[in-house]
C-alpha cells in the first residue's frame, strides 16, 4: 500500500488556499482529447472547415497558451508526464509498452512508487475521477486507476481497445461492463463523468479527469449527417479485416464529426458546472495528449490539423508535440488572455499542488503556473529547457532552449543517427536545419540531453 507524506514546497501564498477549509479550494475539471490536432481549433489558426463554437467560447473568456507543450508525442507516456510532473527523461512510463495479462493485452502499468495528481488532491479532501482512456496499467495493478488516487474510473484501461468505439466492454473501476459492440462509447463516458459530477455534494471539491478518446482513429461516428457530403474524399479501407482501423468511407466527415462531438462534450460539461454554480470557482482545462495522428484514413494537411507546425503524432517536430492548451478559472481569469510563456504538461502537478497548498512529495521537472493563471506574471519562473525522449521509429530526443531545437533521430542504431537544428524564432516549420552552421550551439544542447536522461530498465533506445 502506498504511504504518501506532505512536506510543503513550491506553495504560492497570493491565493491563501494553504487552509483547511477545503470548501474554498476550486473544483478541478481537465478534458484531455486524444490525438487532436492544435490546428483542429478555430481558436488557435481560422479552422473554417471543422466547427468548434464551444472550445472556442473557452478560449474567448480564458486564458489562451501559444506555446504549450504535451507530455510526449504518443499517449502512455503523455499521461504519465501529466499526472506525476516528469518529463520522459525521468518519468517511469516512457512509451507505449504493453504486457500481456490473463485479462488480455494492457499497458504497462505505473509503478506504486509514483505520486500522482489525483493522490495529492484526495490528500486535500477532494473526491477523484478518471473516464476514459487510462492507459497506465490494467486490473489488479499497481498503475490501475484506484490505485494512484482515483475514486472511480470508467471507460477503456487498454489503449489498444480504445482503438474502437463499439467495444466489447468497458471497465468500471476494476469490473467488466459487457456492451457487446453495440454501444457507442464516448456517449456513455461522458454520461458516467457528468454523473459522477451531479452527485457530489456542493462544497465538496472534486477532480474530475475526461480522458475522452475521440478524434483518435478508428475514425467512427454514429452520425456525420453535419459534414458529410461536404469534402472531397478518399474512402479509407481494411480491406482483409486484419488491419489496425476500420473501413471509413468518407474519412473526412467522420474526423471533423468526432472532433466537433469533443466541442459538444467540452459545452455539456461547462453546461452542467454552470448549473450547479461550480462555474465561477472551477479552475477547467482542455488540450490535447499529443500531435494530430494521420492514420485510419486521416488527412491532416486537409484540415490543416497541426497548424504551421511540421510534424505528427510519433514525431519530435512541433506538430508531434506542441497542443492546444486553454484554462479557465471565472474567479481569477475575468477575460481573454493569451501567453507565450512555455509550459508543458509536467507543469500540471507543481500548478496542483501550488493552488491546494501541497508540497511536491517527489522530484518534478515542471514549473507551477499558478502566478500567470492569477495575473501575476512578473512572478512566473520560466523553464530553462524542455526536453523529450522517445522509444519508438528507431528512438528520437529533442531538446528545446532559448528558441534552439537539437533534434536527434535513429538512436537505436549509431551507424543511422542523424542530428538537426532549427531556430525556431525564425523557422517555426523547422526546414532549415543549420547544424553546420552553429556546431557549439547543438554542442549546448547535446549536453542538457545528457543532463536530462535517466537510464530505465524498460525503456532502452536497442
Amino acid at each position: 500500500m502506498k504511504i504518501l507524506s506532505l512536506f510543503t514546497v513550491c506553495t504560492i501564498p497570493v491565493l491563501g488556499y494553504a487552509q483547511t477549509c477545503c470548501h474554498e479550494f476550486p473544483n478541478i475539471v481537465l478534458v484531455l482529447a486524444d490525438d487532436m490536432g492544435i490546428g483542429d481549433l478555430n481558436c488557435y489558426y481560422q479552422q473554417d472547415k471543422i466547427h468548434t463554437p464551444h472550445i472556442d467560447s473557452l478560449a474567448a473568456h480564458g486564458l489562451q497558451f501559444r506555446q504549450h507543450y504535451s507530455g510526449s508525442t504518443v499517449s502512455a507516456p503523455s499521461r504519465c508526464c501529466l499526472l506525476t510532473g516528469k518529463h520522459t527523461g525521468h518519468a517511469a512510463i516512457r512509451g507505449n509498452k504493453g504486457e500481456r495479462l490473463l485479462q488480455g493485452r494492457f499497458d504497462l502499468a505505473l509503478p506504486d512508487e509514483e505520486v500522482t495528481v489525483a493522490e495529492i488532491l484526495k490528500q486535500k479532501g477532494y473526491v477523484t475521477m478518471c473516464v476514459g482512456k487510462w492507459g497506465l496499467g490494467g486490473p489488479g495493478t499497481s498503475g490501475h486507476p484506484q490505485n494512484q488516487g482515483f475514486d472511480y474510473f470508467f471507460g477503456y484501461l487498454s489503449q489498444g481497445n480504445a482503438h474502437r468505439y463499439y467495444p466489447d466492454h468497458l471497465y468500471e473501476n476494476e469490473q467488466k461492463v459487457m456492451l457487446n459492440g453495440k454501444v457507442y462509447s464516448h456517449w456513455l463516458i461522458m454520461e458516467k463523468g457528468l454523473e459522477f459530477i451531479r452527485k457530489q455534494k456542493k462544497g465538496q471539491p472534486y477532480f474530475a479527469y475526461f480522458a475522452i478518446t475521440p478524434p483518435h482513429a478508428d475514425l467512427d461516428y454514429p452520425d456525420m449527417r453535419a459534414y458529410t457530403g461536404k469534402f472531397e474524399e478518399t474512402p479509407y479501407l481494411n480491406k482483409d479485416g486484419k488491419g489496425t482501423f476500420k473501413t471509413q468511407m468518407e474519412p473526412k466527415a467522420a474526423y471533423a464529426s468526432m472532433v466537433s462531438e469533443v466541442d459538444r462534450s467540452v459545452g455539456k460539461i461547462i453546461r452542467l458546472l454552470k448549473k450547479r454554480g461550480d462555474w465561477e470557482n472551477t479552475l477547467f482545462i482542455f488540450s490535447s495528449d499529443n500531435g494530430v495522428h494521420c492514420v485510419g484514413g486521416h488527412e491532416p494537411d486537409f484540415f490543416d490539423s497541426n497548424g504551421p507546425f511540421r510534424g505528427y503524432k510519433r514525431d519530435l517536430y512541433e506538430g508531434g508535440i506542441r497542443t492546444p492548451f486553454i484554462v479557465s478559472w471565472p474567479k481569477h481569469i475575468a477575460e481573454h488572455r493569451e501567453t507565450d510563456h512555455i509550459a508543458a504538461f509536467w507543469d500540471f502537478m507543481p500548478t496542483v499542488c501550488d493552488i491546494v497548498g501541497a508540497g511536491l512529495q517527489q522530484k518534478s521537472d515542471g514549473i507551477s503556473y499558478l502566478p500567470l493563471l492569477t495575473g501575476h506574471e512578473t512572478e512566473q519562473k520560466k523553464h530553462t529547457y524542455i526536453y523529450y525522449e522517445f522509444y519508438e521509429s528507431g528512438g528520437k530526443q529533442s531538446v528545446l532552449k532559448d528558441g534552439w531545437k537539437l533534434i536527434r533521430l535513429n538512436l537505436s542504431d549509431v551507424e543511422k543517427l542523424k542530428e538537426e537544428l532549427y531556430y525556431l524564432p525564425t523557422d517555426i516549420e523547422e526546414c532549415h536545419n543549420v547544424l553546420d552552421q552553429y556546431p557549439r550551439k547543438a554542442e549546448e544542447l547535446r549536453a542538457l540531453m545528457q543532463e536530462a536522461h535517466t537510464e530505465n530498465n524498460v525503456f532502452t533506445w536497442k
